[in-house]
């Protein structure tokens, strides 16, 4: 009897069959920096690629078969900049009453059309509280459909700057303070260290003023240099990167300078900034298409008079930011600022980046690719399609790498091995 026991439940705990699936296409982009395959069969088994075969070769026995044999297959695609847990066009004043498990539904929501619209991969860099590593937690359980996602948790501010809670009666600012703000280097520090125990996959913090915020503080430099060297020499230590939120030109050079990864936005970025950013390898991450976003939302009433006159004041500089740090030499990686603009648009970034940033459309496959990857330190995961990498990918009825407005028309994708419906 106890070894029928032991029996039945060593049945009960084997795992199940691994699934194998095949998908034909027409064409494959396993690199974006490197040309195309011609009619190709990708294995995936286990949410992994097994083998990128030639369309003639056999199908493993058993495998499903996906049919995407009139379209291109490539590297699912990253944003490297997205907010899931809010949405466009939210008065300010929702702040005030909405709560930290609401955030959350608008957090799944917006990953799973985050996902449809082809981005496997982003990297959340604001959120309220722990809204952001909810979301995160529940697509890796797999409970729900979504991208990959570092999250940050809430970004780190200046007292009474961009991403401290302002707009209130002071009591009202208290209660909502996310415990977020620091002032001196010993207290920026202890903040990196306390977003790291509560699970922050990377840290983000307000380097200067922002568009949006509702403070009219100007959109130059707000951590001064010891507070960001605090933040960045702390956050590498426990092997965090570090997003910096720039716009102001003496903001970006101080950050870089400090040592960011990544430099969001980089919006009055000069030619002494993108040197000091070249020269410490800092990433511009341009997220054109808040641009776009916020001018569309001019004179309709969405905004407070002390935003709408920031918004006007950016509008001319939208990709001069990309010209000055390729000129430079330091890199681009792809990154949209979604929750600025609606979720799902993401792809529409591609375009603008090629019109106004004079990027041409395979660089900017790259920059959602390949180049995403390696600033999200993901490059042995994700980022182009090989053999044991995990299986993200997306079809496209053109050839991304020639039509950057291919990405915003995604028309089927797999994430970690999962299809998005």
């Amino acid at each position: 009897m106890r070894h029928a026991i032991f029996a039945a439940l060593l049945l009960t705990a084997a795992p199940a069959a691994a699934e194998t699936i095949a998908i034909r296409a027409a064409r494959v982009i396993v690199d974006a920096a490197k040309p195309a395959l011609g009619a190709s069969t990708i294995i995936v088994t286990d949410g992994r690629i097994t083998a990128i075969n030639p369309a003639s070769a056999a199908i493993p026995a058993g495998a499903r078969v996906i049919d995407q044999s009139t379209r291109t297959l490539s590297p699912g695609l990253i944003d490297a900049h997205v907010h899931l847990t809010g949405d466009p066009g939210t008065p300010f004043w929702r702040e005030a009453i909405d709560s930290a498990e609401l955030s959350v539904a608008y957090g799944l929501k917006n990953a799973r059309a985050t996902a449809k619209a082809g981005f496997t991969t982003v990297r959340d860099l604001g959120s309220s509280r722990l809204a952001g590593f909810a979301v995160r937690d529940a697509i890796n359980s797999g409970m729900f459909p979504g991208p990959r996602i570092l999250a940050a948790g809430t970004s780190l501010s200046i007292v009474g700057g961009h991403g401290d809670v302002s707009g209130f009666a002071p009591a009202v600012n208290d209660a909502l303070d996310q415990g977020n703000t620091c002032t001196g280097a010993v207290e920026c520090a202890a903040r990196v260290r306390e977003a790291s125990q509560r699970g922050a996959d990377v840290i983000k913090f307000t380097a200067t003023g922002g568009v949006l915020s509702q403070q009219g503080r100007g959109l130059d430099q707000h951590f001064n240099d010891d507070e960001m060297r605090a933040i960045v020499t702390t956050a590498h230590s426990l092997g965090l990167k570090v997003a910096a939120h720039a716009h102001g030109p003496r903001g970006i050079e101080a950050a870089a300078r400090a040592g960011v990864d990544s430099i969001e936005h980089g919006t009055f970025a000069d030619e002494a900034g993108v040197k000091v950013m070249a020269a410490n390898g800092s990433w511009m991450v341009p997220t054109l298409l808040a641009f776009r976003a916020t001018s569309e939302g001019l004179g309709s009433g969405a905004y407070t008079p002390v935003v709408e006159a920031k918004i006007r004041a950016i509008l001319s500089l939208r990709g001069k930011q990309i010209i000055a740090a390729r000129k430079a030499g330091a890199r681009i990686a792809f990154g949209t600022d979604s929750g600025v603009s609606a979720h799902g648009r993401n792809g529409e970034e591609a375009a603008d980046m090629v019109e106004f940033g004079g990027m041409t459309a395979r660089e900017v496959l790259i920059s959602a690719t390949s180049a995403a990857a390696e600033l999200l330190g993901l490059a042995s995961e994700t980022g182009t399609l090989e053999a044991g990498k995990s299986a993200d990918i997306i079809a496209t009825d053109g050839d991304p790498a020639a039509d950057a407005k291919q990405l915003a028309k995604v028309k089927w994708v797999m994430a970690r091995g999962k299809v998005i419906d």
